[in-house]
């Protein structure tokens, strides 16, 4: 605190004997001692009430984090985002089902390659076979040249293992 010495103390106690004299010392050290105490215990009250003050912002800062951190936890969904995808495929499925058939058959038509006709309007059962067949649009059916060989030759590829098969065995017999 202060930088004093013992010496110095001395010193200074020695001009308050001489100057206060020995009868007044002892009644003047304990006033002395009461203001000294007086003066730690204020500045140590001004600590307790400055530390409170800092614990009490360190307090409400924790607190608005925790309050934070809750209302995060009350709003997090964790299905939100398989629900949305739920969601969006049903209006995908309703739309299709709710689409025409005449766009379908359109939209069938307007993409490269299609070859699958659209589903009749009406059940099978209902129409008439030749209403189905002139309903349906007839795409061409491309062949490689390994369907077409073997489209030709579909006998000659099940006679080996015909005659294989009829074949009498020739080994010996036990």
């Amino acid at each position: 605190m202060f930088d004093i010495s013992w010496t110095e103390f001395l010193l200074i106690g020695v001009v308050a004997l001489v100057v206060i004299g020995p009868k007044e010392l002892p009644g003047v050290l304990r006033t002395l001692g009461q203001y000294t105490r007086k003066v730690r215990s204020m500045a140590a009250d001004f600590q307790n009430q400055f530390q409170e003050a800092m614990r009490e912002a360190e307090m409400a800062d924790l607190k608005k984090q925790v309050d934070d951190m809750a209302k995060d936890i009350k709003e997090f969904d964790p299905l939100k985002g398989v629900r949305e995808d739920l969601e969006s495929a049903g209006k995908d499925i309703q739309r299709s089902l709710e689409e025409k058939p005449e766009d379908k058959a359109a939209l069938a038509a307007a993409e490269p390659g299609a070859t699958e006709a659209p589903p009749p309007s009406e059940p099978a059962a209902l129409e008439s076979p030749s209403a189905t067949e002139a309903a349906a649009p007839v795409a061409p059916v491309e062949r490689s040249e390994l369907e077409t060989v073997s489209a030709d030759a579909p006998a000659a590829a099940v006679a080996p293992a015909d005659e294989a098969a009829a074949a009498p065995s020739t080994g010996p017999k036990a």
